[in-house]
């Protein structure tokens, strides 16, 4: 107890940490906000920045910096539809239908208060588990994986709306173009055409504007939707919009702190990622509700429960980085090399003579995201400008800012030519009312439960399914089709009866 006090007066009574933390929660902001940037490219530009300082200061920049980067995505995501960055593009799904109904202030008041309440629950989390944190990280391998992969893919249907096998066929396709690129045995090319640019596989950014934002921006600027032509015609938003959406996140704090945990212990496991969380939490918060027919349309559920989990799994992500070295995500994996260039070498001794540098790490988690949500609300009414600029004069701006989000995202040209592809499928699918957020969960999880099957076949063969916490995973991926087949009769029973 007394290095825990001792790490937080440290912290706090430092003014040079605090004019470290608010360099660098704005900083983390503002590559979360742009699209392409994200928080391995805010990591890498910030290394010749830490260079030099001390161990402390150093990291504390870094975890600040990069621990509030997903509250800056939901800014694009719910005001243009464009995700800032990859975990963020679930928000897109009902942030960006709230803006168009005027809703805007709303959604972003929701978006920081459900980041601020995951960032602080993923720092107590990390909290929590450092005296067990071995065995727990030890006990998830491939089978575990592949049975929690397996498990996010039930979500689809819960994410399909009223027609279930539209949404399956979408997830299909996702999955079918996860597998585009080398195969990860053997390294034998799929799908891949000879093209250089295809071999790592299809970009989850590119997808995600291709198949969310593209569409909506064609919309505006033919005017197919001439009620929407402006973001937010009928309402202005400021301060009180913003608090309201804070108000959403304590009428729904169960589902708040369900996919806080949930997002903690995804972060936990390394290799899944923010992407895995996001979704995971989204399908979670649709598949919770009473009234699942309101996603996709504007339910502020579905903003709060994946930016919970953005900004938790990165307490649960410094858990494996810090104690074992072994990435929580591939943006830890970024910091990893980070926290080696400043002096400090993750690993057992975390554990040990370095426990008062893990604790204020810690309580830096928990006040950059309080700095982050405040910063936030000071801006909101300036964000609210962006709202009220007619649409159609933005849809230039939006697709200039998306192809710059593509080529950035994968670092190659061709990854305009990939938008355009997907950008006509969204288009298709937008018009005809096919769900479209399938597509997104079969793409992230293809490759994990791919590479997980292979490698517990490999080292277990078929007996894999009998591991304890894999038949737990099993189990429960049973129970969530049983209560989604559930849910779906008791609503057609419903529509029935009041027909």
């Amino acid at each position: 107890m007394r290095l825990i006090l001792d790490s937080f007066a440290t912290l706090v009574f430092d003014p040079s940490l605090w004019l470290v933390m608010l360099a660098a929660v704005p900083l983390g902001m503002l590559f979360g906000a742009v699209p392409g940037l994200g928080g391995k490219l805010g990591i890498v530009l910030s290394i010749p920045i830490v260079f030099g300082m001390d161990t402390v200061h150093g990291c504390v920049f870094l975890i600040a910096m990069h621990s509030v980067v997903h509250t800056g995505g939901s800014i694009p995501s719910i005001l243009l539809g464009i995700p800032g960055t990859g975990p963020d593009a679930a928000t897109v799904c009902d942030g960006y239908p709230m803006a168009q109904k005027g809703e805007g202030g709303r959604a972003l008041g929701a978006s920081l208060a459900a980041s601020a309440v995951g960032g602080v629950l993923g720092a107590v989390f990390l909290a929590a588990l450092i005296p067990v944190v071995g065995p727990i990280v030890l006990a998830f391998g491939p089978a575990e994986y592949f049975f929690l992969a397996i498990l996010g893919l039930t979500f689809v249907g819960a994410v399909s709306g009223d027609d279930l096998p539209k949404g399956i066929l979408v997830g299909a396709l996702g999955l079918m173009l996860a597998f585009v690129g080398s195969e990860a045995q053997t390294g034998v090319q799929r799908f891949s055409f000879d093209q250089p640019f295809l071999w790592d596989g299809v970009d989850v950014i590119t997808a995600v504007i291709g198949i969310f934002a593209i569409p909506e921006c064609l919309a505006l600027a033919t005017g197919e939707r001439t009620e929407e032509n402006r973001l937010s015609a009928a309402t202005r938003y400021g301060v009180g919009d913003l608090l309201e959406g804070v108000k959403d996140v304590g009428r729904h704090w169960a589902l708040t702190l369900r996919t806080s945990f949930i997002g903690a212990v995804i972060g936990l496991i390394p290799g899944l990622g923010g992407d895995v969380a996001s979704w995971m939490c989204y399908g979670h918060a649709v598949q919770t509700s009473k009234t699942p027919e309101r996603f996709g349309k504007g339910a502020v559920e579905g903003v709060i429960g994946p930016e919970a989990a953005n900004n938790s799994k990165e307490g649960g992500a410094l858990l494996p980085t810090l104690f074992f070295g072994i990435p929580g995500s591939s943006g830890m994996a970024v910091m990893l090399g980070a926290f080696v260039v400043i002096g400090v070498q993750p690993g057992p001794e975390m554990a040990g003579e370095n426990l008062g540098l893990v604790w204020v790490l810690i309580w830096t988690l928990v006040i950059a995201n309080v700095l982050a949500a405040l910063m936030f609300l000071a801006i909101g009414r300036w964000l609210a400008l962006v709202v009220h600029v007619r649409a159609g004069l933005l849809v230039p701006f939006v697709l200039l800012l998306g192809c710059v989000g593509s080529y950035l995202g994968g670092g190659t040209w061709e990854n305009l030519l990939v938008l355009i592809v997907l950008g006509g499928l969204g288009v298709g699918m937008k018009r005809h009312n096919w769900p479209r957020a399938p597509f997104m969960i079969g793409l992230v999880l293809g490759p994990i439960m791919e590479l997980s099957l292979h490698q517990a076949l490999t080292i277990w063969g078929p007996s894999f399914v009998l591991r304890p916490i894999a038949l737990a995973l099993a189990g429960a991926t049973v129970l969530t089709v049983a209560v989604s087949i559930r849910a779906a009769a008791r609503r057609k029973g419903s529509t029935g009866a009041a027909a």
